[in-house]
């Protein structure tokens, strides 16, 4: 891949000049449609995919097909499961699934070995990602584990709503979104709806009362 990706990653700008012509010259360009599984569990990692476009969901299936979304990679970010893979030569325990086209840049697992052991700049890139992330798992891991689940669902339809106020999802979804089960989710949701917050259609909840919603968000 002979164009230069690197400035779009923090500190791979700085790389030393030969980790630097090594990582372009021996890097390539994929490609993802929209919902296409980028990596699945129990599969072992060939590369490093680093994303250029797009957003990749990174979810774990449990034994009885629960789904809980563990967090999203971004154009100019790394996928830090595929990172802990790599490093440990494991397979994987979760699921990465297109949200969007996307574009990435992958680095062979030989590559980022020899990085890895050789260019301080790359591991620190490797590493700061790595820990960065790590924080934010366990914020999720408080959050299912501490916080209402009334609050955290009034959190999630606003992140998720678009402008005119719809949040395309099915319980399904959110349910996954927020680690717990669907029925969990249809019953507060059908709360809301009976306090004239939201109104529910297939695949679909509209916010009618925005500002109710954000009251219960910002709770303590």
């Amino acid at each position: 891949m002979e164009a230069d990706w690197t400035d779009r990653f923090s500190r791979l700008e700085e790389l030393e000049a030969p980790a630097h012509e090594r990582l372009r010259k021996s890097s390539s360009l994929i490609a993802f449609p929209k919902g296409a599984v980028v990596f699945g569990q129990g599969r072992s990692p060939e590369s490093l995919l680093l994303l250029l476009e797009g957003t990749v969901r990174v979810q774990q299936l449990s034994e009885g097909g629960r789904e809980i979304v563990l967090y999203r990679v971004h154009g100019g970010e790394s996928c830090i499961m595929t990172t802990a893979c790599l490093l440990t030569h494991e397979d994987y325990s979760a699921e990465g699934i297109a949200e969007t086209d996307v574009q990435a840049v992958s680095i062979p697992r030989r590559v980022f070995d020899d990085l890895v052991a050789s260019s301080k700049t790359f591991r620190e890139f490797v590493f700061s990602a790595y820990s960065q992330r790590i924080i934010d798992l366990f914020v999720v891991i408080e959050e299912v584990a501490f916080r209402r689940m009334d609050i955290r669902l009034a959190q999630k339809l606003l992140d998720l709503g678009k402008d005119d106020g719809a949040v395309a999802a099915t319980h399904q979804q959110l349910a996954a979104e927020l680690g717990t089960a669907r029925e969990v989710v249809s019953r507060q949701l059908a709360e809301f709806q009976r306090r004239g917050w939201v109104r529910l259609s297939r695949g679909k909840v509209e916010l009618s009362d925005r500002a109710a919603i954000k009251g219960l968000a910002e709770a303590t």
